[in-house]
């Protein structure tokens, strides 16, 4: 296999104020329709380069100070643009659950978004499409509402759960991204050391999980992800490049369609 730069499995970037990065692709996602168009345009400036998924995301922005637990109305708001762009999505995301406190204390919220993340694992079957997802505070619950609505091309980016119950999605067949953010994580660390490689993709989640708290994250950071987890498994950083760039082909097919391999 001709050498080629890491994937970039989950970024937000609907802001284009990133510099550019020696990647092979950034798997750019959305998370309410909002965003859709930019997400869209963007794919289309950095044709081959960006490559873009849609979805809603369990927690909603009001504001830049105001999140909210996902009702089935921004779903419903959503599908048209989704339909519109279907041919052009490499997957369906970010969705998910999210339980944190903060956004999703009442069981009705937790309901809701178990009610719009089982509408999307509907459509990407239908659209034939992997789920780019999102668990924070809800690993378990996640993994176990995928395997029960038979979700099969998964992709859990940045998991905060147990590495036991992570190994509960690679059985499943699931894959799990790492972010920059693993320099700083303990949980993170362990994650890696249980996860075999073959179940293991790169993301950056820029802007966010960069190798600082709470300084912007970019892609080119990625390499500082795929140094630590060569690291903790003992290998070769360019095996782990050249492993989990296959793996993003895996979980998303249509990548083959955008990038050069």
């Amino acid at each position: 296999m001709a050498a080629v730069g890491p994937v970039d499995c989950h970024c937000h970037l609907a802001a284009p104020c990133f510099q550019p990065a020696a990647v092979a692709a950034l798997v750019v996602v959305a998370e309410q329709a909002a965003e859709f168009r930019r997400v869209m345009e963007l794919s289309e400036r950095f044709s081959g380069f960006v490559v873009p998924c849609l979805g809603v995301h369990p927690i909603q922005e009001v504001s830049p100070e105001e999140q909210r637990s996902v009702t089935v109305k921004d779903l419903e708001a959503a599908l048209p643009l989704i339909e519109l762009y279907k041919d052009k999505l490499v997957a369906i995301g970010e969705v998910g659950l999210d339980f944190t406190p903060r956004f999703a204390s009442m069981d009705e919220q937790k309901e809701e978004q178990r009610q719009v993340l089982i509408k999307q694992v509907e459509l990407a079957r239908r659209l034939d499409l992997p789920l780019n997802v999102h668990s924070r505070s809800a690993g378990r619950p996640t993994i176990n509402l995928l395997k029960e609505q038979g979700a099969s091309k998964v992709l859990l980016h940045a998991f905060d759960g147990k590495p036991s119950v992570a190994m509960e999605g690679v059985k499943a067949g699931y894959y799990f991204s790492i972010p920059p953010s693993i320099i700083r994580s303990e949980q993170k660390q362990k994650l890696v050391k249980l996860l075999p490689l073959e179940s293991i993709c790169l993301e950056t989640d820029s802007p966010a999980l960069g190798p600082e708290k709470q300084v912007r994250n970019e892609p080119k950071n990625i390499y500082i992800a795929a140094e630590y987890i060569a690291k903790i498994k003992g290998i070769p950083v360019e095996e782990v490049i050249e492993v989990t760039t296959q793996n993003a082909l895996k979980v998303f097919p249509k990548l083959r369609n955008f990038v050069r391999v």
